[in-house]
């Protein structure tokens, strides 16, 4: 009697807990991570779990795969591979709606299965913005699909999703065999495929609005004007240019080329570089972080004035805006010599308009101008305070290491080839993966430490001990109880589709990761009073929780879109209720095949 009535104590204590932290989670009166962070501390010091069961999930498999998956994302994206198949996209994409839609969809879904889909979805966002613009096509009609098929991608294996990982995680714990990386990726390509032929014949539901920016303002700045010399020697001497712009991608683009300082307009791509020609380039600012960081180039202005600056600390490059009434406008970059002033080259400009004349000391500046102004710390403090520059920031591009590219690919497909055939387990192979491409200097180890999210890190850690704590207080039996009389006779297809129905709704309110370890334990135990396997049940609640686009809250990617595309919530819930219909019902049906023994035409 004693021990039922301390298990109905902390059965009561779980489900205030649970309470307040729906609330929290619902509310967001509080970051989704400290909310998870407080969940654990009650839950111990409640009593309802002890410390060991309450830090299990810090050490758990789906945190550190979580982890580990940030920082190959991170890699890709610091090798410009990300930025390549995007520009691929936007070339095979065409000029007309539906091929574009046939096009983006794939490749996006594609990327989104080894990588976070949020970070998928906001390196093609302005990609495709800028598509539909240059094509005269509205980008309400794009981005939908393109943060639609996002999502869908983290269906092609088990660990472009925290859901998923979290499924394994209950799986296991229920006493059957987990998950494989690939063992979902059957539902994964049949939901993609409905996806893009269901977005491709109902696009004429999608809206044809403009997004809140009328122009490309609201996207990385990529019209950097800077001069580039190519070093005597180096890997880039006697090659042709079109070997650079084509290592450079679409994002460079020549202006002017001077070869002995005489501007030289029958050079052409197939041209050879020499020692000490000087190219007169246009470039994105993660293009033109990527040629300072070039041994073969030099920013030109940095390799004729570099020597004037002093100060102590390493040379950096920051960027600042010309001010209003500053006594800098209507001179010319040549007349100013900043290198003597300041102790900074300007090695950049950029201009809203884009008129810059072809040398760029020669270009006079204007009020707005952005100038890219490289030398010491010691010496920024004074530009910081005149009264010519608004502000004072550093700069925004990021270096591609593009030559590691190809070393990128290799440790990216050597960690998928050990987890899928289990020569290692799967969170050692992904955080083999992750240290690979630090090691091999793909990307460096502070924009690892960056790339890794630790809110949604330290949220998995925080909702697992949730999951036990519903085992363990008997809470997942009772509501699996109340289930089991509402499905009393249904068979197996409609239960799965009821799973997947129950977590599309709950996710709209709450995450897919604290969905799934809510709904989960509550599978776990409906399966085993139905005598069947736990596997596809809990799998389809983490598929409900993941891929139910009902409205634009319930993943974060649709919220980027949100202002582009200029959506309003009801167009979320007219294209998308019918989806979710479809690949609930797919979902099942997939499932029931795949681990029920059911048929898969019939």
């Amino acid at each position: 009697m004693r021990h039922n009535a301390g298990m109905e104590l902390h059965a009561l204590l779980f489900l205030l807990i649970l309470a307040c932290a729906l609330y929290l989670f619902v509310s967001e009166r509080l970051r989704v991570d400290v909310t998870a962070m407080l969940t654990l501390l009650a839950l111990v010091l409640t009593g309802v779990l002890d410390a060991r069961q309450a830090l299990s999930g810090f050490a758990s498999e789906p945190a550190i795969i979580v982890a580990a998956v940030f920082v190959i994302s991170g890699a890709l994206a610091a090798t410009g591979i990300t930025e390549r198949i995007g520009q691929w996209v936007e070339r095979a994409a065409g000029r007309s709606e539906g091929r574009a839609i046939a096009v983006v969809m794939p490749v996006v879904a594609a990327l989104s299965s080894f990588t976070h889909h949020v970070m998928v979805t906001a390196m093609m966002l302005p990609i495709v913005s800028r598509f539909a613009r240059d094509r005269g096509l509205s980008a309400s009609r794009l981005l939908m699909p393109m943060s639609f098929a996002a999502s869908l991608g983290t269906t092609l294996t088990l660990v472009s999703a925290p859901a998923f990982l979290l499924a394994d995680n209950l799986i296991e714990r229920a006493g059957e065999d987990g998950l494989g990386i690939f063992s979902i990726t059957p539902i994964g390509l049949a939901l993609i495929a409905i996806g893009v032929v269901y977005m491709w014949l109902a696009r004429w539901l999608l809206p044809r609005r403009p997004g809140e920016h009328g122009d490309d303002g609201y996207l990385r700045l990529d019209r950097y004007r800077t001069e580039l010399v190519i070093v005597d020697g180096s890997r880039w001497s006697t090659r042709p240019l079109a070997e650079l712009q084509k290592a450079q991608g679409d994002k460079f683009r020549l202006v002017g080329w001077l070869r002995d300082g005489v501007r030289r307009d029958d050079l052409t791509a197939s041209s050879v570089l020499l020692g000490g020609d000087v190219l007169l380039v246009e470039a994105s600012a993660d293009a033109l972080a990527t040629l300072h960081d070039d041994a073969g180039l030099d920013l030109n202005a940095i390799a004729r004035f570099g020597a004037r600056t002093d100060g102590d600390g390493e040379s950096q490059l920051v960027q600042a805006v010309v001010a209003p009434g500053s006594e800098f406008i209507g001179h010319s970059i040549r007349e100013l010599d900043f290198a003597r002033r300041f102790g900074a080259v300007i090695a950049g400009l950029w201009r809203r308009d884009a008129e810059v004349t072809p040398r760029l000391a020669d270009a006079r500046l204007r009020e707005g101008d952005l100038l890219v102004l490289w030398g010491r710390p010691a010496r920024f403090s004074e530009l910081a305070a005149h009264h010519g520059f608004l502000m004072l920031v550093p700069f925004a591009g990021q270096a591609h290491r593009r030559i590691r590219a190809p070393l990128a690919l290799f440790v990216l497909a050597a960690t998928v080839l050990a987890a899928a055939t289990e020569w290692l387990p799967a969170p050692v192979a992904f955080l083999l993966g992750a240290v690979a491409m630090v090691a091999t200097r793909c990307v460096d180890i502070d924009q690892a430490y960056r790339g890794i999210d630790v809110r949604i890190f330290v949220m998995i850690a925080g909702v697992i001990p949730l999951g036990i704590a519903m085992e363990q207080t008997g809470t997942a039996q009772l509501l699996a109880d109340g289930l089991l009389f509402v499905v009393q006779g249904w068979p197996p297809l409609a239960v799965l589709m009821m799973m997947f129905a129950v977590a599309a709704l709950m996710t709209q309110i709450l995450s897919d990761a604290a969905t799934t370890v809510l709904l989960g334990p509550v599978a776990v135990e409906l399966a085993q009073a139905l005598g069947l396997p736990a596997t596809p049940f809990v799998v389809c609640t983490a598929l409900g929780a993941v891929v139910a686009f009902l409205t634009p809250i319930g993943h974060h990617g649709n919220l980027l879109i949100l202002g582009p595309g200029g959506y309003r919530f009801g167009d979320f819930l007219r294209v998308g209720l019918p989806l979710t219909v479809l690949i609930g019902a797919v979902s099942a049906w997939m499932a029931r095949w795949l681990w029920l023994g059911g048929p898969l035409w019939a």
